[in-house]
């Protein structure tokens, strides 16, 4: 048994009220998360560093080759054990998340020890950004409405970093991302398409940009 087995639809509380439907639905890919997320690959290196310098240090000293290996080996030990830790984070967190999104909403289910639901109502969304990786995976991220308050820490790892004024939720490591991200426009610009028409398509953006807003746009960083 698990926390989520009493869903009466994978991913949402409920069943889907009549005249709404499910346009896609997917998960983080675990593997994306770890590296850009808990930055496994940076702290690698930066292992990898540290012990190439203290084995070099030792060498230089006047130790052994032996005990030069012996006195680095701790190092090794220390780096196998976090790396170990933080790509088993982004296993569970991937696991337990599942992105949903409607043709009026986007429901995020996650949390690994205290699983959480939370629902956006397209209408409530300004704009979309993508930032797309080279493998085809991205982060999506929605600006909401001026005035809609979220809690960063819990959405946490679903939110744009480092923005906490005006908190912007966010799908990361989602496969095929361009997709997801043309499909999320095309609903949200439907959502305001009785007051005024708004673009859809996905448009690319220089690189040294970042993830940039356009309304009901969605802007591609290469």
């Amino acid at each position: 048994m698990n926390e989520y087995e009493h869903e009466p639809v994978r991913g949402l509380p409920e069943k889907l009220p009549p005249g709404e439907s499910i346009v896609w639905q997917g998960e983080p890919l675990w593997r994306v998360m770890a590296t850009r997320v808990f930055h496994t690959r940076t702290l690698g290196v930066y292992f990898s560093l540290l012990i190439l310098l203290h084995f070099g240090s030792r060498l230089l000293a006047g130790a052994t080759l032996g005990s030069a290996l012996v006195s680095a080996s701790w190092q090794l030990g220390l780096a196998g054990a976090t790396m170990a830790i933080l790509s088993l984070m982004a296993y569970l967190y991937a696991r337990s998340t599942v992105y949903t999104l409607t043709d009026r909403r986007l429901v995020m289910r996650f949390g690994v020890a205290v699983p959480m639901m939370v629902n956006i109502p397209l209408d409530t969304v300004e704009s979309a950004a993508l930032r797309e990786f080279g493998d085809g995976s991205g982060d999506i991220a929605l600006t909401p409405m001026p005035g809609t308050r979220m809690s960063y820490w819990t959405l946490w790892p679903n939110a744009r970093p480092w923005h906490f004024g005006r908190v912007k939720p966010m799908l990361r490591c989602v496969p095929r991302a361009q997709t997801v991200a043309a499909r999320l426009a095309g609903l949200v610009a439907a959502d305001g398409a009785e007051t005024t028409p708004k673009p859809t398509s996905v448009q690319p953006v220089r690189p040294d940009r970042g993830m940039v807003h356009a309304d009901s746009q969605v802007a591609v960083a290469s």
